[in-house]
């Protein structure tokens, strides 16, 4: 039997005791928390697997006992505000990420860092300019990891200073999309679906005031295909954010997200065949809700990037995002833009190999199921 015990509340007194704090703020967090760790209980992981996803789950409810430490100690985060951010999504491994980083460059631009993502909460005790230990240590996690695990490096790069997807804050409230793993699993997969996401945007919103206050920026840049979920919590609660939505032939996002999804489930038994018709579901239920939103509001916060695009004129797809938003864009950012552009050429971290047939899907199958969403944006077949 399994040492790796998820109680939900010894997990939370072993934070606690851990961290040396107790308050973890408002208590919308505890269901999540509970069905995330009988997720990770009845699933079929190894033991290595269960140690590594307990330690996940003690690093977030740590982290967010010293998130509220910081906002107990520094009342005024609470009336910071998030000025006019602009948000990446649409389909997952449809270019977001390249785009991600390409406007990056932008000086006005304010990123969502892999490792502040991590860990958004401030580091006590640091001397004035010194490096904070917990980002050499992503470093170097990070550096370590490209060497060992070179084929996971080219389906998504990463290192600490990379733009990330800010499902890495959502994280924080316990629910979320985490991995994109756990919401392909029972009970999880089920109760995520039919969850009100407000109160984690809340938080959402409460942890991008906690790092603007520590490292401020002029506007907010933020990307996930999973804001494709809570597309109405993103406007209720940043009236003046914009949307890049981003597009590519399904076949090849599924594909793609397939073999993604299967590397990240390590240490779980499942049959490969099992895991594409979930990864699709998912996928093409999140675009459909969030796109019927998206016909609820104002089209001028929204722009299109279709992938095929942007790998043709990366360029040319910044200028229109600029123009949509009414952004300035002059030549010093334009020299920035291809800079990166030239540095950065399609399979700089090497080529991933996928297909479908491995994951028991075929073309024929996907194009039925996103069907209208390849007809509504006029998608080439791949």
């Amino acid at each position: 039997m399994s040492d790796a015990s998820f109680d939900p509340e010894a997990l939370m007194k072993e934070a606690q005791s851990a961290a040396g704090l107790s308050d973890f703020g408002a208590d919308d967090f505890r269901e999540a928390l509970a069905v995330l760790c009988e997720t990770y209980d009845c699933n079929a992981w190894d033991e290595r697997g269960r140690q590594r996803n307990r330690g996940r789950v003690l690093g977030l409810l740590a982290t967010r006992l010293r998130v509220q430490e910081a906002l107990r100690k520094h009342p005024e985060i609470a009336e910071r505000p998030v000025p006019k951010p602009m948000v990446l999504t649409g389909m997952p491994r449809s270019g977001t990420s390249a785009l991600f980083n390409l406007l990056a460059v932008d000086p006005a631009a304010r990123p969502l860092l892999l490792w502040e993502a991590q860990f958004p909460d401030p580091a006590e005790g640091l001397e004035p300019g010194a490096v904070d230990p917990r980002y050499l240590a992503i470093k170097s996690f990070c550096e370590e990891q490209h060497k060992t695990n070179p084929e996971f490096s080219k389906i998504h790069f990463v290192s600490a200073d990379t733009p990330e997807e800010c499902v890495l804050l959502h994280a924080l409230s316990l629910g979320g999309v985490h991995h994109g793993v756990e919401i392909l699993l029972e009970p999880y997969a089920s109760w995520y679906r039919k969850q009100d996401l407000g109160p984690m945007y809340r938080y959402y919103r409460v942890l991008l005031q906690l790092l603007d206050w520590q490292r401020p920026g002029e506007r907010w840049l933020l990307k996930a295909p999973a804001h494709m979920w809570a597309i109405d919590s993103l406007i209720e609660l940043f009236p003046d954010v914009s949307i890049v939505w981003s597009h590519r032939e399904p076949t090849v996002c599924i594909a793609s997200m397939c073999s993604m999804t299967h590397a990240l489930m390590q240490g779980l038994e499942i049959d490969k065949k099992e895991v594409g018709p979930r990864v699709m579901d998912f996928y093409a239920t999140s675009l459909e809700l969030g796109l019927r939103v998206r016909d609820q509001c104002d089209p001028a916060r929204f722009v299109d990037m279709k992938h095929d695009d942007f790998v043709e004129d990366p360029l040319g797809v910044a200028q229109r995002i600029y123009g949509q938003f009414g952004m300035p864009l002059d030549d010093e950012i334009r020299g920035a833009l291809q800079a990166h552009t030239d540095a950065n050429p399609k399979g700089k971290h090497g080529r991933h190999s996928y297909g479908l047939e491995e994951f028991g899907l075929d073309a024929d199958r996907v194009r039925v199921r996103f069907a209208d969403y390849i007809s509504r944006f006029e998608i080439d077949a791949g």
